[in-house]
């Protein structure tokens, strides 16, 4: 079972707190660091010092550490046209030396496209369809040829579908927990699916459709990696565990029903049942990300225990 990192640096963080986080995320043994992509603060609270970028986070990142994977959950493809992304993601790539991962999403918070003046398209999963289309199809266009694009929302003409990755491919991930279409472009362009704060059974149905929309497309359904996003509030008793919850506003039962709440034993065993369903990582949502503390306990009492 992979442990990863993932942070929500629109809920209060500047660069630097999420360089702290991303040393410990590395020197402390877990997989990968992830980041959202937002622009806005959720729920009440004080939304400074602001937002970051995702990618200009990832790029300096890319510089600063040496071993783990980058990547978000999701960029929204509604902030960047997809030339642009592919262009930034391939260029973020060769900074980590081959370390990126792109997830990618439809979009979906209204509040912060008109904070910042981004268009909110009312179709936005056809959208998507084809961003994932023009992403991939530049990075796999072989060096020398160009790629053209001809869609009802984007259109490329003769690109040189330059630069390239450095990795031979990079993983792309989706996620959520759509019937239907979801399933059907997590089995055409996906590595990875990723179900976001749902319970063991929500993600088994889910992770079933997924293996279903795979054969129908001709895929072996165990090409895909399957994983869980969930928050994390772990303490050695049960006062650090009400400490840890209260300092993200979060109470303890809730956690304990929707996420990762409780002692190392504790979550060892709900990690346990989402791997009986076949998720083999796991998306550690850490709220508080000025207590590294937190990551210390998790990596030595609870990844130990993973190994």
């Amino acid at each position: 079972m992979d442990l990863r990192i993932f942070t929500e640096p629109q809920q209060g963080a500047d660069y630097d707190t999420l360089l702290s986080v991303a040393r410990a995320t590395e020197e402390l043994g877990f997989d990968a660091f992830f980041r959202s992509d937002h622009y806005l603060r959720m729920g009440d609270g004080d939304p400074s010092p602001g937002p970051t970028d995702a990618w200009i986070t990832l790029a300096g990142l890319a510089r600063e550490t040496s071993r783990i994977r980058l990547g978000t959950l999701m960029t929204a493809a509604t902030f960047r046209l997809p030339g642009v992304l592919a262009i930034q993601a391939a260029q973020v790539d060769a900074m980590s030396g081959g370390r990126i991962e792109l997830g990618l999403g439809a979009g979906w918070f209204e509040a912060e496209h008109t904070a910042y003046g981004i268009p909110f398209p009312q179709q936005k999963f056809p959208r998507l369809e084809e961003q994932l289309a023009i992403v991939t199809g530049l990075w796999s266009t072989p060096p020398g040829e160009t790629f053209s694009f001809d869609g009802a929302h984007y259109r490329l003409t003769d690109s040189p579908a330059l630069p390239k990755p450095v990795q031979e491919k990079v993983p792309v991930l989706l996620g959520g927990l759509g019937h239907q279409r979801t399933p059907r472009l997590a089995a055409r362009y996906a590595d990875e699916f990723n179900i976001p704060f749902a319970s063991v059974e929500d993600s088994a149905a889910q992770f079933d459709r997924v293996r279903a929309a795979a054969r129908e497309a001709g895929r072996d359904p165990e090409d895909l990696v399957y994983s869980n996003a969930l928050v994390a509030c772990v303490g050695r008793d049960e006062a650090e565990v009400a400490r840890r919850a209260a300092a993200i506003g979060r109470d303890v039962a809730d956690l304990r029903r929707d996420g990762l709440a409780g002692s190392p034993a504790e979550v060892v065993d709900r990690i346990g049942r989402f791997a009986e369903i076949g998720a083999s990582r796991i998306y550690l949502q850490i709220l508080d990300l000025h207590d590294l503390d937190h990551l210390e306990l998790i990596s030595s009492e609870v990844q130990s225990q993973l190994a």
